[in-house]
């Protein structure tokens, strides 16, 4: 089912949802479901999995020269959707990126996903690989998520990269976004982030899904802000708990997001990892609760593989 079906049928009713990462190469479906498994008690129609696009490394050859190579961490997101979907019962939606894959890439995952039955996407451009300062898209690779967005509308459409194919079956993918209370990190200003975030909602997506953030006040403002600029699709806050001291100074950094003062002053009190994980589940909670009561549709939290403290949360809220 569609995620926007979830939220008519939910009736103004918020409800629970959460994402998880493929595990580290080697590892096995276990790990995954160890964590699903004690959250499926708040009944998740759907569950996010995200894709982590490759790296690269250099190894020095006996000549001197060095080699690239290409190193892929954590694959098997398309498997995961299926395991899911096979064994919860519920909606697999997986991330696709524009990086790391061509338009044929894109094209052949997609087909892969028709396949199994999936029936919702969340269309990013992705992050640069850790050698890169700005992203750079494949050859013949889309350069932004809007790009994406248009390439799923038009297999909606039943057209292909191939124009000879015959009797082509249209996809149904309902199309998932990202969207950025703070902006996104490369936005001059989010007034011009909000100009290309409606650029993707005409390109066909059905809903926007926020960066975390630790202020509501940020995300009312953003929501307000969309719906001024005529962005009128569903926006699911995305939330995170602060879990380690270093993630007071790794979160800003890597996410490009502000932290409120009273949330830092109580966690620079902490004397360990153990009460600053405290903290962070009190924290979410409180936000949980007014966002329930502003009536968002769903509350979506990034699980980042571990399910003990987002279950903590929802057992409060659920």
């Amino acid at each position: 089912m569609k995620v926007t079906e979830h939220i008519k049928q939910s009736k103004g009713k918020t409800r629970f949802s959460f994402e998880i990462l493929p595990p580290l190469k080697g590892q096995n479906i276990q790990t995954i479901f160890e964590n699903i498994d004690p959250l499926m008690e708040f009944l998740p129609p759907f569950i996010d999995v995200t894709y982590h696009r490759e790296e690269y490394t250099f190894k020095e050859m006996p000549n001197g020269l060095l080699e690239k190579q290409v190193v892929r961490k954590r694959p098997g997101t398309v498997g995961i959707c299926a395991a899911v979907q096979n064994k919860y019962k519920v909606d697999a939606i997986p991330h696709i990126l524009c990086g790391g894959f061509d338009k044929e890439d894109t094209e052949n995952f997609l087909i892969d996903l028709n396949f199994l039955g999936i029936d919702n996407v969340v269309a990013l451009r992705g992050e640069a690989v850790k050698s890169e300062t700005y992203f750079t898209p494949e050859k013949n690779g889309h350069h932004y998520a809007v790009d994406l967005v248009n390439q799923i509308e038009t297999m909606n459409n039943g057209e292909y990269m191939d124009s000879s194919i015959e009797n082509t079956a249209a996809t149904d993918f309902c199309i998932g976004v990202a969207g950025y209370p703070e902006k996104h990190m490369e936005a001059p200003s989010l007034e011009s982030d909000l100009h290309f975030l409606k650029k993707k909602i005409e390109a066909g997506a059905c809903y926007v899904i926020t960066q975390m953030f630790f202020d509501n006040d940020k995300f009312f403002a953003f929501v307000d802000k969309c719906r001024a600029a005529g962005i009128t699709v569903p926006i699911i806050p995305g939330l995170k708990p602060i879990a380690t001291m270093k993630q007071l100074n790794m979160i800003p950094h890597r996410f490009h997001v502000d932290l409120p003062e009273p949330l830092i002053k109580e966690i620079i009190k902490c004397k360990d990892n153990h009460e600053v994980r405290q903290v962070g589940v009190e924290w979410c909670i409180a936000q949980s609760k007014e966002l329930v009561q502003h009536g968002v549709p769903f509350l979506h939290y990034y699980s980042m593989g571990k399910s003990d403290n987002i279950y903590t949360i929802a057992k409060e809220i659920f």
